[in-house]
């Protein structure tokens, strides 16, 4: 008899959503917040959502600031929300850092917004009519943060786990012992013994302290095998880049890869080249069934929604106009 998923309050709504965007919550109240806002592609799709349900939102809280993440910031901004973020990256968006969001570095787009409330480790947010506690949980990045509930125990994990996956670290950008934090953040939140984890990824886990389990476990393989962990972020983020283009045409493929500043650090992390890194990535992943080649375009397999092309014409972090105090 399989388990089936803990049961929310009746003040959460829960909204899993297919790549490219992350799963969002909705925490109504006298102060309704969103927790994540999903892919600028989808932005529209999620402001009416949430709008449908809760009138308007007063506050969105970013586990972390990746395009799937993000993306409907911008637009619920402009609607009158307030937005927060884990202190790192809040500072970087507030100077117009150009690696904001790695948007550039990883080819994702991400619409320009603004932080307003910056978040340390341990502090009280009032979400909707609740209490919820912020706990910085870098790793996937330096920024991520998990938002944990002591009543309900609720743990909002963002990318840290889900029931199928850990994130992927970024041993490149944030040095060799990014997975070695990431682990020790997964320590961190399996200590808290939540009743419900909230993935940003696929469904809520029915046995939480499984998924905390199978989790550390694979986290663990991340720290003792740097060459998979950069092989495994390589997979992740060339499979993402696939979704949100409907694919890439085949003749296109390499010399796209070839232009992307993450090929160029992982090949140099695993002593390749770029050109020999692109070539066995595309022939591993079609192998694997992770893409497909259809009608002359290199697909992703995975389940995905389709996304516009003319939405993803918006300017890279470095041009982005000056962040304005609200």
């Amino acid at each position: 008899m399989s388990l089936r998923p803990p049961e929310l309050p009746s003040w959460a709504t829960w909204w899993q959503r297919p790549f490219p965007d992350a799963n969002t919550l909705l925490l109504q109240g006298r102060q309704p917040a969103l927790v994540d806002s999903g892919f600028v592609g989808h932005a529209r799709e999620t402001t009416e959502w949430a709008r449908a349900r809760a009138g308007r939102i007063a506050l969105v809280v970013n586990t972390h600031w990746h395009s799937d993440h993000v993306g409907g910031n911008a637009l619920l901004q402009a609607q009158g929300a307030a937005v927060a973020a884990g202190a790192p990256e809040a500072e970087a968006i507030s100077r117009r850092d150009p690696g904001c969001c790695s948007a550039e570095y990883l080819d994702q787009p991400v619409a320009p917004y603004s932080v307003d409330v910056s978040l340390d480790d341990g502090q009280i947010l009032r979400l909707g009519d609740t209490e919820w506690e912020v706990v910085r949980t870098p790793g996937h990045t330096p920024g991520h943060l998990a938002l944990w509930q002591p009543e309900e125990r609720l743990l909002v994990v963002g990318d840290a786990l889900s029931d199928y996956d850990v994130g992927w670290v970024d041993l490149a950008l944030d040095g060799p012992d990014a997975a070695a934090t990431a682990l020790a953040s997964l320590q961190r939140m399996a200590d808290l013994d939540p009743r419900v984890i909230l993935p940003s990824h696929g469904p809520v886990p029915a046995d939480t302290r499984a998924a905390f389990a199978a989790a550390l476990r694979r986290g663990r393989r991340l720290v003792d095998d740097p060459d998979g962990a950069v092989w495994y972020g390589a997979r992740r983020i060339f499979a993402f880049a696939l979704m949100i283009r409907d694919g890439i045409p085949s003749e296109e493929v390499e010399p796209y890869l070839h232009a992307r500043a993450w090929l160029t650090d992982a090949a140099r992390l695993l002593r390749l080249t770029p050109e020999a890194l692109a070539a066995d990535l595309v022939k591993s992943m079609l192998s694997a069934g992770g893409i497909v080649l259809r009608d002359g375009r290199l697909r992703a397999a995975a389940g995905h929604t389709p996304v516009a092309a003319e939405s993803l014409r918006v300017p890279y972090p470095r041009a982005w106009p000056a962040s304005e105090p609200r």
